[in-house]
């Protein structure tokens, strides 16, 4: 009797350690990244929620994450640049893609 439940307790916890290894850590972004290491100290959410925004589509939001990291000095590619903005784009605007 002790052999089982010994062998039902062991089953019983590595079912428990499988759990806590399949959770899985959320995927982050380079333009994430990207943002939060370099915009994010002079940017809070409600720059990208107030009435008179800057970026109006897609094109516009892409203009400015290059303008904002051209006076900040950072240097960008235009890999980063869409990084970033695909980036602020699923989490603040949701503008269409063109075409």
């Amino acid at each position: 009797m002790f052999r089982i439940s010994l062998v039902a307790i062991l089953m019983a916890l590595s079912g428990l350690g499988a759990g806590a290894h399949a959770q899985t850590v959320p995927e982050v972004s380079r333009g994430e990244l990207l943002y939060a290491n370099h915009c994010i100290a002079c940017h809070t959410t409600q720059v990208h929620w107030r009435r008179n925004k800057a970026a109006t589509d897609l094109q516009t939001l892409r203009s400015e994450v290059r303008r904002w990291q051209a006076i900040s000095g950072l240097g960008w590619s235009d890999d980063d640049i869409a990084d970033v903005t695909r980036y602020l784009n699923a989490l603040y605007y949701r503008f269409t893609p063109a075409g």
